[in-house]
């Protein structure tokens, strides 16, 4: 299977950047994983409802542009499906069994994702109601792929 992470902003704090890089090589044996980082739009602290709504869509033309056309986008959104590990395996278990080998996981940037990158999902995916920042979350999402594997394959996973 191919994954496919696109995120917004670039990881600049060494312990993300750390922890990140184990998932990603402990999923070797299972899929391949690439991590893509658009840039981020830069934007004045105070902004207007019309800015932000420039900046994400700014955002999201180059996250759309970064997709695959087969790819089956799941798109991180606090608003999206809450799914327990073992559902997010087996949602990664029905992709693989029915021919999408290619997925990818969307990130926005601190203002979330523009309405265009949520249209084009197939999958609104939360990690709770709580706000995590968004570099932090890649984290979560890298690690809860990574178990999702070791749930598909019956194998092991400390608690």
């Amino acid at each position: 299977m191919n994954i496919q992470m696109i995120t917004v902003g670039k990881l600049k704090e060494t312990y993300l950047v750390q922890g990140i890089a184990e998932y990603v090589k402990r999923l070797g044996p299972y899929a391949k994983v690439q991590i893509v980082e658009v840039p981020d739009e830069k934007a004045p602290e105070s902004m207007s409802a019309a800015e932000e709504v420039q900046v994400k869509q700014r955002e999201g033309e180059r996250i759309l542009a970064k997709l695959h056309a087969d790819a089956y986008v799941v798109a991180l959104a606090i608003d999206g499906k809450p799914l327990s590990s073992e559902e997010l395996a087996r949602q990664v278990q029905d992709l693989a069994t029915y021919g999408r080998s290619h997925v990818a996981f969307v990130i926005g940037g601190s203002l979330g994702l523009a309405p265009e990158v949520l249209a084009r999902a197939d999958l609104k995916l939360s990690f709770g109601r709580m706000t995590l920042p968004h570099q932090l979350i890649r984290l979560v999402l890298v690690e809860q792929v990574y178990r999702a594997f070791k749930i598909m394959r019956g194998e092991p996973y400390h608690k």
